[in-house]
């Protein structure tokens, strides 16, 4: 009986958080797909929203492409932060955490000032223009890569490494060391002790990091609206803009529920293949 009381108390208060912060306002969000105005009364119940994004392939078409810079985002980030990842576990000794911390100090900057600071690299008179221009490359300052595809995607995966290193981080941290030297006592060389051992040890590190930056980035406007400019915009800008300038609440709630339900697609069929909740545990 104890156990349960103490049980009870310890998951009421997030269990309170979760209901009114985050399912009450879900449903409201569900109900608001279905009103005819932003402003107008529930009922009678309207599809007009529905009708508005269905007949609309543009939509889908900027939901695909968001999808797939979305994908390479994460891709990208998990292949640059890997080999970081790797050679703090297993080089760097007692040092590991001092320079895991300095890899993840950018992170405390505040979010906007990082991304204005690729505007101002890619920007006229920025490092990258510089740097063309004393090469001889260029003979005067032109935004380079700024407010494209590219820029969204480069800005991105900087910001998002540091998030991808860590969950593969854990993973490798919990990898018995002495499966290495079993390896190794066997006569297997280093890479086939890495792709038969350490790599598959580190997929569900893998898979959270793929988690960590793909759905945040699929719903991304912030990064898109201050480097991407026009060609550089993702459905986030769309679902922003029927909030904000055409105040089409329905629209964008109908917007905002198919994106949850895109996500929780992706998560599913992800983790069917690779289980993130099998993290490798070091007897």
């Amino acid at each position: 009986m104890e156990n349960k009381r103490r049980l009870f108390a310890l998951i009421t208060p997030p269990s309170v958080f979760l209901l009114f912060f985050f399912l009450i306002p879900l449903v409201i969000m569900a109900l608001y797909t279905m009103k005819s105005s932003t402003f107008g009364p529930l009922f009678p119940l309207s599809f007009e929203a529905f009708t508005t994004f269905f007949s609309n392939p543009a939509y889908f078409v900027l939901l695909l492409n968001s999808s797939q810079l979305a994908l390479l985002t994460a891709v990208l980030s998990i292949l640059l932060a890997y080999p970081v990842a790797y050679y703090l576990v297993f080089y760097t000794g007692s040092r590991r955490v001092i320079l895991l911390t300095m890899l993840i100090l950018p992170a405390w900057i505040s979010y906007l000032l990082r991304v204005l600071a690729w505007k101002v690299i890619l920007g006229s008179e920025g490092l990258l223009n510089q740097l063309l221009i004393s090469a001889g490359l260029i003979e005067n300052g032109a935004p380079i890569l700024l407010f494209s595809q590219a820029a969204v995607l480069i800005t991105l995966v900087y910001v998002w490494i540091p998030f991808a290193a860590l969950p593969i981080f854990a993973a490798m941290e919990r990898i018995d060391p002495r499966l290495h030297e079993a390896a190794a006592d066997l006569g297997a060389p280093p890479s086939v002790t890495f792709w038969r051992v350490t790599f598959p040890l580190t997929m569900p590190g893998v898979a959270s990091a793929f988690f960590f930056v793909f759905i945040p980035t699929l719903g991304e406007w912030v990064t898109p609206n201050l480097v991407g400019g026009v060609s550089g915009i993702m459905y986030g800008n769309l679902i922003q803009d029927q909030f904000g300038r055409a105040l089409n609440w329905p629209l964008g709630a109908l917007m905002s529920m198919v994106l949850l339900v895109l996500v929780g697609v992706f998560s599913y069929v992800f983790n069917r293949f690779i289980p993130i909740t099998e993290v490798p545990v070091s007897s």
